[in-house]
């Protein structure tokens, strides 16, 4: 997970480019859940991580009703999948929650709202050579917290992936690596205070912008919804620089 197969300078551009080519996918159906449980099969397994998912590569967290599984499609082809879950004081359920129980509660019991991103899977024979793929794989993670005006991101993360999320999201770590009983292995917990760092993480890294229809089309879920979009184009190559301010909840 590093930008430095780019030039600093250039890789936010090159990034732009590829979302030319890119989209995503909400999965709520059945056979797109089993495409997803076969991906995340393929890159547990490929990474030796199998036992991050001691209950299977499905759970019951995929199917609540403040869960949003998307693939990220490249040229029509399937590449990665990440969960995404929106936590509040009044729904608490997601898997950080399960591996930080007391840190999760403090910061809910504060008021906050929190994004946490999970099942982060990608196909190792298709992404080897892509490095661009897990700064778009997380993308719906930083759109999620403008749609939902979220004040946190969290990671729960190994602690030798802990640096990439420091660099690149600016967070912070709220738990050093310990031993996750529901994971099985260390675990860091660490967040992104996206009202504080926002604008900068929007300016350094311009494809995370999302428009409001991008957004609504992601995580809407209204009593007048039927399925969700087959295809989301990103649109962070058509938003005015001049809007950058309404994208997160500066």
């Amino acid at each position: 997970m590093s930008d430095t197969l780019f030039t600093r300078s250039d890789f936010s551009t090159k990034i732009l480019e590829i979302l030319d080519h890119v989209e995503y996918r909400r999965v709520e159906s059945s056979e797109d859940m089993e495409e997803v449980e076969r991906l995340r099969y393929k890159a547990y397994k490929a990474h030796g991580a199998l036992s991050l998912a001691p209950e299977g590569l499905l759970d019951d967290v995929d199917f609540d009703s403040h869960a949003y599984i998307f693939g990220l499609y490249y040229y029509g082809e399937l590449v990665s999948t990440i969960r995404i879950h929106y936590v509040t004081p009044e729904h608490r359920i997601s898997r950080s929650g399960e591996a930080f129980p007391e840190a999760m509660d403090e910061l809910l019991d504060a008021g906050l709202t929190l994004i946490d991103p999970a099942r982060f899977a990608a196909d190792p024979e298709l992404t080897a050579n892509m490095p661009w793929v897990p700064y778009l794989t997380l993308r719906p993670a930083i759109v999620a917290a403008a749609y939902f005006r979220a004040d946190r991101v969290i990671q729960s993360v190994r602690p030798p992936h802990a640096a990439f999320y420091k660099r690149v999201f600016y967070a912070d770590t709220i738990v050093p690596g310990r031993l996750a009983e529901s994971y099985g292995v260390d675990v860091t917990l660490m967040a992104t205070n996206v009202v504080e760092v926002g604008r900068k993480l929007l300016t350094r890294y311009p494809f995370f912008i999302s428009s409001a229809s991008e957004q609504r089309m992601m995580f809407s879920r209204t009593p007048h919804d039927t399925l969700p979009p087959l295809t989301i184009i990103p649109t962070a190559r058509f938003v005015p620089q001049g809007e950058l301010g309404t994208d997160l909840p500066l």
